[in-house]
C-alpha cells in the first residue's frame, strides 16, 4: 500500500502541474509574440473552448466530462468501461475476500458446531483451512490490484482529456512543410537527397 500512496502523491502533483502550467499568450497590435508587460491578451474563442486546464478539472471531477468538453464523445464509453470493469472486479473480489476470511476463521476455531455458517465453495474444503487461507490471500491481492488499476485508468482519463484539449488548440500553419529535395553538399562535395523542413516564410 506504500507504493499506492506514492503513486497517488505523484498523480496529484502531475494534475497540479497540468492545471497551472497553462499560460496566457500575449501579443502586440501587429500579432507578434512579446514577453513585455504592456501588451494585450489573446481572447480566442477556440482556445477558451478547449482549455486544457478546464478539461483536466472536469475529468478529475467526473470521468468522461473532459472528453465531452473536447467533443470526443466516442471515448466516454471507453472511460466508463475501464472504470466500471475495475470497480465491478473490486467489489466482487472484496466480497470473496470477506467470505474467505470468515470461512477461514470458522474452519480454524476448533468448534464444528458452527461449520454450517461457512459458505460454499469453502464448506467443502473446511477440513483444509490452508487452502481457504491461500485463496483469501490471493483475493486480497486482487483487491489491491483493482484499486491500483482504477487509479491508473482514472489518471489516464484525465491525461487523455488534457492531451486532446492541447491538440485542439495546436495550430499547424501552411508555412510548415517537410519535403525531399535533390541537392549538393559543399562540405561532402557530393550530390544527393536532402530532407528539408520549411518553417515560416
Amino acid at each position: 500500500m506504500k507504493q499506492l500512496r506514492y503513486f497517488l502523491f505523484f498523480l496529484f502533483f502531475l494534475l497540479q502541474y497540468f492545471s497551472y502550467a497553462q499560460k496566457t499568450l500575449r501579443v502586440d497590435s501587429t500579432g507578434n509574440i512579446l514577453p513585455s508587460k504592456n501588451i494585450a491578451s489573446i481572447k480566442d474563442s477556440a482556445i477558451k473552448k478547449y482549455n486544457p486546464a478546464i478539461a483536466i478539472r472536469r475529468s478529475a471531477m467526473v470521468p468522461g466530462w473532459g472528453q465531452y468538453t473536447n467533443k470526443k464523445y466516442w471515448k466516454i464509453p471507453i472511460v466508463y468501461g475501464a472504470l466500471g470493469t475495475t470497480a465491478y472486479l473490486f467489489f466482487r473480489n472484496l466480497r470473496q475476500y470477506k467470505d474467505a476470511k470468515n470461512a477461514y476463521a470458522l474452519a480454524t476455531d476448533g468448534d464444528t458446531s458452527n461449520d454450517y455458517l461457512i459458505k460454499q465453495p469453502y464448506y467443502t474444503v473446511r477440513s483444509q483451512p490452508d487452502r481457504i487461507r491461500s485463496f483469501r490471500n490471493s483475493v486480497r491481492q486482487n483487491v489491491d490490484y483493482c484499486v491500483l488499476f482504477f487509479i491508473i485508468f482514472y489518471g489516464l482519463n484525465v491525461a487523455d482529456a488534457a492531451v486532446d484539449a492541447h491538440l485542439k488548440t495546436f495550430d499547424v500553419s501552411d508555412d510548415l512543410s517537410l519535403e525531399l529535395k535533390p541537392g549538393h553538399s559543399d562540405m561532402a562535395n557530393t550530390n544527393g537527397l536532402s530532407l528539408v523542413l520549411h518553417i515560416g516564410k
